[in-house]
């Protein structure tokens, strides 16, 4: 499965459209797992039973697309099994009980309730919600894959704006020649990795070089009062410097996992687990 991620180019009735239909996804969420939490033994097709009651209660849940419901009533149920799972491998700790969600950033549709256009640059959301049609921008050549490959787009609320993903299902694997090399690398604290050969990448530290300006927005939401659009948009940017941070480590690590992808045939990567302080490969 392919993720490709675009950047939407939204309007306000837009955004306020598609808060209503992260709203609607939640709600749904939440009141199914309250309906399992309250009918023990509950099982999968009366889940989507319920989804159904929901739909014929409230008009705002029947706005929004059925399959984006069903999205909804599938994380319960993946939440309930993970759940599950961890009980019957007697993980030490806590095993991850399904709670409610307060705050969520995405709505997921299937295969109905969108469409894309012909040149592939924007995507129709079809539902009573509102959305309508979005143009979105960005790097992927979503053109070369047929309509029926993709199997679930999903939009989701960031500090910078809102993305939608396409989830596509072709086979995501790159053929390299082989060049009968190994390597190990070692996972620290000090040092990001050192590998077999004696070779010690630095550690970035691009959370403690950023920390500075992450105290001084920290500051700015403190000072605002709570509730105020001022407070909200000090929020704003301090998620978005949080962003910026996350997506420099995840670049970093992208590079140097390709660098080493096209020298070495395969490596082995070791690191601690602080839980049971062992080695995990």
């Amino acid at each position: 499965m392919l993720v490709m991620e675009f950047k939407a180019v939204l309007k306000e009735p837009q955004r306020l459209a598609i808060n209503e239909a992260i709203r609607t996804a939640r709600f749904v969420r939440n009141k199914v797992l309250r309906y399992w939490m309250d009918n023990r033994g509950t099982g999968k097709k009366e889940l989507y039973r319920y989804n159904t009651q929901l739909r014929d209660e409230f008009k705002f849940v029947r706005d929004l697309n059925s399959h984006a419901c069903q999205a909804s009533v599938e994380n319960v149920e993946r939440a309930i099994k993970r759940f599950f799972d961890n009980c019957k491998k007697k993980i030490p700790g806590k095993k991850g009980y399904p709670r409610f969600k307060k705050h969520s950033r995405s709505v997921e549709y299937k295969q109905s309730g969108w469409k894309l256009s012909p040149d592939k640059k924007s995507i129709n959301f079809t539902d009573n919600k509102g959305i309508g049609q979005v143009n979105i921008k960005g790097t992927w050549d979503l053109w070369r894959f047929d309509q029926k490959l993709i199997k679930r787009v999903r939009i989701v609320q960031r500090a910078d704006g809102y993305y939608v993903q396409f989830c596509v299902k072709v086979e995501n694997q790159e053929q390299l020649e082989a060049t009968g090399f190994t390597i190990g690398l070692d996972v620290g604290l000090k040092e990001f990795y050192t590998d077999s050969d004696g070779y010690s990448e630095p550690n970035p530290r691009f959370y403690r070089k950023g920390e500075k300006r992450l105290k001084f927005y920290q500051r700015r939401v403190s000072r605002k009062k709570k509730g105020s659009s001022n407070r909200k948009k000090a929020i704003n940017r301090l998620g978005r410097h949080h962003l910026k941070i996350s997506r420099q480590r995840e670049e970093h690590a992208k590079r140097l996992v390709r660098s080493y992808r096209k020298n070495k045939e395969a490596f082995m990567v070791s690191r601690l687990c602080i839980k049971g302080l062992n080695l995990c490969y």
